[in-house]
């Protein structure tokens, strides 16, 4: 059973840091150390917004199975 909760949180956490990378589009070097951009501000459409949301539903899933994880074997 453990060993299933294991593999659950691995899976998931390789799928949001894939999801995650995925999101990061356009940002170059300046602005990941303080430059500005121009796109922080604007809309998310498309493939960015369902990203997006599959993002925070995965953080969710992962935290819950976190929680279920330490429940289990504590």
């Amino acid at each position: 059973m453990q060993t299933l909760f294991y593999v659950i949180q691995i899976v998931l956490s390789v799928t949001l840091v894939a999801v995650i990378l995925l999101q990061v589009k356009n940002a170059g070097l300046g602005s990941s150390f303080g430059g500005s951009d121009a796109s922080i501000y604007t809309t998310r459409r498309g493939l960015d917004r369902v990203l997006f949301q599959f993002t925070i539903i995965l953080s969710v899933v992962f935290v819950v199975t976190s929680l279920v994880v330490l429940r289990v074997t504590g």
